[in-house]
């Protein structure tokens, strides 16, 4: 069967299950606006995540934790105006989901009022109870373990997960439980592929891997990190496929130089008006500014 996108239709929670049975790989990228979103649409990925990482990205925090709720519904509703086929997930801010079952279902009904198609939450244990409320609402629900940023602090740092034993074992006991709750997908962050290939086979719904390993079900990058906008050391499992940083900073020091140099606009950029139009322009204008005055 053809794993070629069509245009138009939307991709629906049956098909990423589908595509697990095929072993068809699931494409999923972060995007924060309509026009990111129109391009990752265009060019066929299959998940758009508007993911709390815009607090890095977009809004110029130093982590993830600060992104408010408004924010993230501001950009969700964004992203979804610019998307026709994807399937969008608004990722849930710290604070939206950890307080109660009732706050998380409330929040997340705002997401799908903001157009996304489904939430993702990050952690297991506590959360599973905020899943079921979410799920039972009638809300998909993606699930995100291994590297939680939002409780980086918890784990020690941005570090990997899941490095031993136990620890590994504890990461395929979440995952179990949050497919057990009723989330349609997990993401894994930043755990080892041995691992993440072990957990995406021992479940029946797909996982996502970020640094997770070529055997998750599908894969995901921060649209900033996989086209080279900004700045700092990205992490190991970043691939950058261009470096658009570069070049709009190109562009723009050149737009710079032909203003300050008189190069840009030229006659080809401006607009023209007839000359007797301006003669009647330029007598009202003279006899409205006597010769030698500052009109001004």
């Amino acid at each position: 069967m053809s794993t070629e996108p069509k245009p138009g239709v939307r991709v629906a929670l049956t098909d990423l299950a589908e595509m697990k049975r095929r072993g068809d790989r699931i494409v999923m990228i972060t995007a924060y606006d309509a026009p990111s979103a129109r391009l990752a649409d265009a060019a066929g990925v299959d998940l758009i995540l508007v993911g709390d990482s815009a607090g890095n990205t977009l809004l110029g925090y130093d982590t993830t934790v600060p992104a408010t709720l408004d924010e993230m519904l501001m950009l969700s509703a964004a992203a979804a105006r610019g998307r026709e086929r994807a399937l969008l997930i608004a990722d849930m801010p710290f604070g939206s989901f950890q307080v109660s079952d009732e706050e998380a279902v409330r929040h997340a009904v705002a997401f799908t009022k903001a157009d996304a198609d489904a939430v993702k939450l990050e952690g297991a244990g506590p959360m599973l109870p905020r899943v079921r409320g979410i799920v039972g609402a009638g809300i998909p629900v993606m699930g995100h373990i291994g590297l939680t940023p939002q409780s980086a602090t918890m784990l020690g740092g941005y570090k990997a997960q899941g490095r031993t034993g136990v620890k590994a074992r504890a990461l395929f006991a979440d995952a179990l439980a949050l497919q057990q709750a009723g989330c349609f997908a997990i993401v894994l962050e930043a755990v080892p592929a041995r691992v993440a290939a072990r957990i995406t086979a021992g479940l029946r719904i797909p996982t996502i891997g970020i640094g997770a390993g070529v055997e998750c079900d599908g894969q995901v990058l921060v649209w900033h990190d996989l086209l080279g906008i900004g700045d700092g050391r990205s992490p190991r499992f970043v691939k950058r496929y261009a470096k658009v940083g570069a070049e709009i900073q190109r562009a723009i020091e050149t737009y710079a130089v032909e203003v300050r140099s008189g190069a840009f606009p030229g006659p080809e950029h401006a607009y023209n008006i007839p000359d007797e139009e301006f003669e009647i322009f330029s007598s009202e204008f003279e006899a409205a500014v006597p010769a030698g005055e500052d009109w001004l």
